[in-house]
């Protein structure tokens, strides 16, 4: 007698029809519900009819679904929020750079083991209930009523989420400027479709080439001489400063002037320098960073003719990523890096290199002022120590964050006071290139900033007049505007003839007054945010605008 055959078991993934296929589309479903994905809802159902066209028989089965994975696997990627094949290409040299310690490091942030975990109880949940439930039909219905609901464009609340706009503004105090900030603002009354969004960047962008800040020809006789120093920090944002709990450093007391809604306009180290060596004209986009540009446009050019001596500190070697070759290409710094020979190591990059103590760079700075003939000197200054992946000397692991900074914010803290008891004139502005992404979000993880987000652009930035004559404010002026590097280079045209520091008083207010605002874009090379209608929108890849996940 012929034994009966043995039932395979039920719990196993058949791949026959959709199959193991409908646990694809619940992952999906879930990681949509909760924000994780940016889902291509026309894509994914094409997608589902390849996988449900009949076929005759078993064979076909099995090659389409060979076929289907590697499909599948890439159309996941694509549908979330993750760096595309361009932007990891483009980043293929530097990544070569990092050390070992700091590939491992990011490599353990990248994997999320608690979405693994929920992962793993989703699929037995599925297994166990794809028994009695058929579960095909139920995806081919999601499927199918969410592509009926994308039908409304960006604007239209796929699934319930939390409000969308980031808490951006420190300090909401009205200030008197805020009047022409709101008449400035761009026309934003139009639905945030796709093609209103598109339109009103492309709008943004040709409005943003017609302005130029306005430079004298020459300096008047009476005019005083002073030092210009331009600290460039990497890796600080107000969120990074709130999450350490440095807001209250004896740091921010230092300055005159601060602004409080200053968006750096990009994530990566590399374009923040272009930006600022050209802020004298409108926003580019990235691509026009590495364009020929108006010659009226380079703030350290407009300052040389006046008579400023160009000057060029850094505390890292500036050959990762080709950083100084790019401030000298197309930021068009030609002045040769001061030396750091005889200053102390204080950190190790995440490329292995030395970061040099700052402390000790700018007291050197300073000694060299005071030695130095040169009446005027626009200096621009690039340090690194809370860039991801820095590391205490002779260790593999990156150092915390919080007492990174809180060195840097002391170093910063004494170089000021110094400089006030030296009694030289200088005007110093710290401006952050982007900040460290200290908190990841829904969109990308911790230290990663492929996507400029708010809570990466959004710096503060700090204006001291050291030496002047006039009484320092009790609280630096604070401005609420929104600003960007087009207000920097108007600031200093404001005051480079030196008569802010001889002048008895000083309004700050009034100093302050209708600098030129600049709505908040953001862009990296394959990622554009900006602000519409008080919420942050965001273009993958020159794809289509969703709404930032919050």
């Amino acid at each position: 007698m012929s034994q009966p055959k043995t039932p395979k078991p039920t719990l196993l993934l058949h791949w026959r029809g959709l199959g193991g296929w409908n646990f694809y589309f619940l992952i999906k479903f879930a990681l949509l519900w909760f924000g994780y994905l940016n889902f291509h809802a026309l894509t994914n159902l094409v997608f589902l009819a390849w996988l449900l066209l009949p076929l005759p028989n078993e064979r076909l089965h099995r090659w389409r679904n060979w076929i289907s994975v590697p499909i599948g696997l890439g159309l996941f990627w694509h549908d979330t929020w993750l760096p595309g094949p361009q932007s990891i290409l483009s980043e293929g040299s530097q990544l070569a750079g990092f050390s070992g310690a700091y590939l491992l490091d990011l490599v353990n942030r990248f994997v999320n083991w608690q979405m693994i975990g929920a992962g793993f109880v989703m699929l037995v949940i599925y297994l166990f209930v794809s028994q009695w439930v058929r579960v095909s039909v139920l995806v081919s219905l999601m499927l199918l009523w969410i592509n009926v609901v994308n039908m409304a464009g960006p604007s239209f609340a796929l699934l319930p989420t939390k409000e969308a706009t980031p808490p951006v503004a420190l300090n909401t105090a009205a200030q008197p400027n805020k009047a022409a900030a709101n008449a400035n603002a761009m026309d934003q009354s139009a639905p945030p479709t796709s093609a209103n969004l598109t339109a009103y960047l492309n709008k943004f962008y040709a409005s943003e080439k017609q302005r130029v800040t306005p430079f004298p020809d020459t300096l008047p006789a009476d005019s005083a001489p002073f030092d210009i120093l331009i600290v460039n920090i990497c890796s600080l944002s107000w969120s990074d400063a709130e999450v350490a709990q440095l807001r209250d450093h004896p740091l921010w007391k230092h300055f005159d002037i601060v602004l409080n809604n200053y968006n750096s306009a990009t994530g990566y180290s590399g374009p923040a320098g272009i930006r600022l060596l050209r802020a004298s004209c409108g926003q580019t986009s990235h691509s026009d960073l590495y364009k020929p540009t108006d010659r009226r446009c380079y703030l350290f050019d407009n300052l040389a003719k006046l008579g400023f001596k160009e000057q060029l500190m850094m505390d890292h070697t500036g050959v990762f990523g080709n950083y100084l070759q790019e401030l000298r290409n197309d930021g068009d710094l030609q002045a040769p890096l001061m030396s750091q020979a005889g200053i102390s190591a204080s950190w190790t990059s995440f490329d292995s290199t030395p970061v040099f103590n700052d402390g000790e760079l700018m007291q050197r700075w300073l000694d060299e002022r005071q030695k130095s003939a040169d009446a005027r000197t626009a200096t621009f200054y690039n340090l690194i120590p809370l860039h991801d992946g820095t590391r205490e000397l002779g260790s593999t692991k990156t150092a915390a964050w919080q007492p990174r900074a809180k060195l840097l914010f002391d170093q910063l803290d004494t170089f000021l006071t110094n400089l006030d008891k030296s009694g030289r004139r200088v005007m110093v502005m710290i401006v952050p290139e982007h900040g460290a992404a200290l908190e990841g979000d829904k969109m990308q993880m911790s230290g990663l900033r492929d996507i400029p987000s708010p809570h990466i652009t959004h710096v503060p930035v700090g204006i001291k007049f050291a030496g002047m004559k006039a009484p320092h404010q009790a609280q630096p002026m604070t401005v609420e505007a929104p600003t960007s590097l087009l207000a920097l280079s108007d600031l200093v045209s404001r005051v480079v003839d030196g008569q802010v520091f001889n002048a008895a008083n000083v309004n700050m207010s009034v100093l302050t007054e209708n600098l030129p605002q600049t709505q908040v874009v953001s862009e990296n090379d394959n990622a554009v945010v900006m602000m519409y209608q008080g919420k942050p929108w965001i273009r993958l890849n020159g794809g289509d605008w969703v709404a930032y996940p919050q």
